[in-house]
């Protein structure tokens, strides 16, 4: 959306998973009075620090850091919520007179940060009621039968045994009467409040990208993380429906926990998933790339990246 000078800046760094975003951050919070706020799903979670590759105590004392360890795994975290704490916090930050620097790879929030939230009716606690009790008698994957009768393209993008979405999918549906598309054409955007710098780390060597991602998912194993989602486990009421145990590698890790993978297996299934997961934020990052005519991109895999991005901050900065 257009933006004007006169607004305060606000830089946003997002990238794949494993492309080396926290470096990035942390180069420019060397030089430049920055605040970091995460944009990321998974580090919003308390107690899941493995898995998550959550910045050290180190990185995190380098920088003043926002929306991070802000809610327990049995919580959920929306876009919404995100946007809300997003933009006091950026007028916080400009207010301290320092420039918040979002950092993460949750490609949503950055898209309902710049453009909106779709508008979606609010939960009916009657329907949802419906819902679940339809699939405690007839299962998930009846329930994904259902909405693929109703909205054929909805169910294409689900799977039958994904609670969360396939609910929720139903209840929009049934609500409104028309498809799911049709609600999330819907949007209304917030003003503007900052002048943002968008900023994309794309590697141009999808394999080296999945090299580092294999390497990372090992040096979390070795760190911990098994006995990370066991102390989870002990502490917390966890089910796999959660959106906490959706973040790639955790559900894997209750599955080995509960014996239904071997260790090797489950290693394989944590790796693919987040190789799944950078798969589908560069595409959100190309989609971008069409819209968002500000948007620069940097190769991550370059030797001089931070580098790169620094002179491209300090340049729109002026």
């Amino acid at each position: 959306m257009p933006q004007t000078t006169a607004l305060p800046p606000a830089i946003l760094l997002m990238g794949p998973t494993a492309s080396g975003k926290t470096a990035c951050a942390l180069a420019l919070a060397r030089v430049l009075p920055v605040e970091i706020v995460s944009v990321d799903s998974a580090l919003v979670y308390r107690d899941m620090d493995i898995g998550t590759a959550k910045p050290s105590r180190d990185e995190l004392a380098a920088c003043p850091h926002h929306l991070i360890d802000i809610v327990t795994p049995e919580e959920a975290y929306s876009a919404a919520l995100f946007c809300a704490d997003a933009r006091r916090l950026m007028g916080e930050i400009t207010a301290r007179g320092r420039i918040p620097l979002l950092v993460g790879g949750t490609m949503l929030y950055y898209k309902a940060l710049r453009e909106g939230l779709s508008e979606l009716p609010e939960a009916d606690a009657i329907l949802r009621r419906e819902i679940e009790d339809a699939a405690a008698r007839d299962g998930w994957p009846a329930l994904h039968a259902e909405l693929a009768r109703l909205d054929p393209a909805a169910a294409a993008r689900l799977q039958p045994r994904d609670a969360q979405r396939i609910q929720r999918a139903l209840e929009i549906v049934r609500l409104t009467g028309q498809p799911l598309a049709a609600s999330y054409a819907r949007r209304e955007a917030a003003a503007d409040t900052h002048r943002y710098l968008p900023i994309a780390l794309m590697p141009a060597d999808r394999s080296v990208l999945h090299a580092r991602i294999a390497r990372r998912f090992d040096a979390m194993l070795l760190a911990g993380f098994v006995d990370e989602v066991a102390a989870l486990r002990d502490k917390y009421h966890l089910t796999p429906e959660l959106p906490s145990m959706r973040c790639v590698g955790y559900r894997q890790a209750l599955e080995y926990l509960d014996g239904e993978v071997s260790l090797a297996t489950f290693r394989d299934k944590g790796i693919f998933a987040t190789r799944q997961l950078a798969k589908r934020q560069l595409t959100w990052q190309r989609n971008f790339r069409d819209n968002w005519t500000d948007l620069a991109e940097v190769d991550s895999l370059a030797a001089d990246a931070e580098a790169q991005v620094r002179a491209l901050v300090e340049a729109a900065l002026g």
